[in-house]
C-alpha cells in the first residue's frame, strides 16, 4: 500500500515504514504529524484518485529530527569591475517516518 501526499509545495510517494526529508514543519522531534492532503491511495489493484484530494484519507508519520542540509555556496562576480559577492544557504528540513496510511 502506498500513497502520494502533498506537503511543502511538493508531492511525495510514501509507504508504511518509509523515511523522508520534507520542508521544515513546526513540530518537535518525537511527536506525530498527520498529512491530510492525500492525492492518491493505492492498495494492490484498488486505486483511489482524489479530485483533487481523497476524502477521509490521511497519512500519519513520526518526526525523527529537525536539521539543516549541507551548505550551498553561490559566488557572483563581474570581470574587470572589482565586484564580487559570496553567499551561503542551508535549507532547513524535517525527517519523518511513515507509521500508517488510512483511506
Amino acid at each position: 500500500m502506498y500513497a502520494i501526499i502533498k506537503t511543502g509545495g511538493k508531492q511525495y510517494k510514501v509507504a508504511k515504514g518509509d523515511s523522508l526529508y520534507v520542508e521544515k514543519l513546526d513540530v518537535e522531534a518525537g511527536e506525530t504529524v498527520t498529512f491530510d492532503q492525500v492525492i492518491l491511495v493505492a492498495d494492490g489493484s484498488d486505486v483511489k484518485v482524489g479530485t483533487p484530494l481523497v476524502d477521509g484519507a490521511k497519512v500519519t508519520a513520526k518526526v525523527e529530527k529537525q536539521g539543516k542540509e549541507k551548505k550551498v555556496v553561490t559566488f557572483k562576480y563581474k570581470p574587470k569591475k572589482h565586484s564580487h559577492s559570496k553567499y551561503g544557504h542551508r535549507q532547513p528540513y524535517t525527517k519523518v517516518t511513515v507509521e500508517s496510511i488510512e483511506a
